[in-house]
């Protein structure tokens, strides 16, 4: 009766935001679901914009908590008249960007994917610096690897409890990994004797690329492993728990590392082809004082592309058939398809 309640309230909801919206082109809200449609990859990229948008860093807490309230009042159809679906979607957008979907307790602002851009691009550029030491590789490699594990952490599928342990250990398997392969790649460049210096300077700018990939993917694994030893949380289409999955969580795991193994291709391999013809311009070698403020503003741009485009590949809220998880999954409904949360 409770359910039957909520979902009349929100009907009675819906029909007054669309009769306040007669006049604009918002699409017609709903609660909980993507404002543009994730069987597509442009309609995952339009949404993932609105989830990295770094304009929602700068939400007060006042707002957010007006935008929690106002999404409140939609599901008990208990909404203000004259409320517009676009008010609702940017309420949304807001929570869906701070808040975390499992535990809806905010994400710490460096750690969230509005933030990635802004935090991560000082990283990126500390890694493409040329004519890097052993000591600044280590130091980047840790930095950028630190960032990512704390990132891959706080957006994880948190249906499950994960204990601190868990986050320590995946978080220097990670790090040591990613200085390793690193520092491995380093050594077997300056070794190669048959490079002259200009082609060894080159090569050795893309190697953070295969570093930070190959980490990335061991970042993912060992941050999230729990997921793996628990399983994760699946749905049928009304919302409903329909059991826990291990199976659902390697698929979970599997894309997520995926997109992070796609996510540095552009920001680490435009760049220093980028740069290496910039620098050859009379207006770098006249004044090699902006080396540094236009390599930043490429890797800005390189990683404002890449973000989205990654996250994109698969939607947030997969969906798998029943056929494919563990028998008691498919006895335990009868939808034919479950979603759950991959993570970002």
């Amino acid at each position: 009766m409770a359910d039957t309640a909520t979902t009349a309230s929100a009907a009675a909801a819906a029909a007054a935001a669309s009769a306040a919206n007669a006049s604009t082109d918002a699409p017609p809200f709903q609660l909980g679901k993507p404002r543009f449609q994730q069987t597509s990859f442009y309609g995952r990229f339009r949404h993932f914009l609105d989830i990295i948008d770094p304009r929602t860093l700068f939400v007060t807490e006042r707002r957010l908590r007006e935008a929690v309230q106002l999404l409140e009042d939609y599901k008990h159809g208990t909404l203000r008249p004259g409320i517009t679906n676009e008010q609702l979607w940017s309420a949304q957008k807001i929570k869906q960007a701070i808040l975390h979907p499992d535990t809806n307790e905010k994400i710490f602002m460096p750690f969230r994917m509005s933030g990635y851009i802004p935090f991560g691009t000082p990283i990126v550029v500390g890694l493409l610096l040329p004519n890097q030491t052993l000591a600044s590789t280590v130091f980047w490699q840790w930095l950028n690897q630190s960032h990512n594990a704390c990132v891959n952490y706080a957006n994880r599928n948190a249906t499950k409890p994960s204990p601190a342990s868990k986050f320590i250990q995946g978080y220097l398997g990670a790090v040591i990994s990613a200085v390793s392969i690193a520092v491995g790649l380093n050594v077997l460049v300056q070794k190669a004797n048959k490079f002259t210096p200009a082609t060894r300077l080159l090569v050795q700018r893309f190697v953070p690329f295969p570093a930070v990939a190959s980490a990335n993917i061991c970042n993912v694994v060992l941050m999230r492993y729990g997921e793996l030893e628990e399983g994760i949380d699946v749905l049928d289409g009304d919302g409903n728990l329909v059991g826990s999955s291990k199976i659902a969580a390697r698929h979970a795991l599997l894309e997520t590392a995926l997109t992070r193994v796609v996510l540095p291709m552009p920001i680490l391999v435009l760049p220093p082809i980028v740069m290496s013809m910039l620098e050859k311009t009379a207006l770098l070698q006249a004044r090699p004082r902006l080396l540094l403020p236009v390599q930043s503003l490429v890797c800005l741009a390189a990683f404002g592309l890449a973000l989205p485009l990654a996250i994109s590949l698969f939607p947030q809220m997969s969906e798998i058939e029943t056929t494919q998880l563990e028998p008691e999954i498919a006895r335990a409904t009868s939808s034919r398809t479950v979603v759950y949360n991959k993570g970002l």
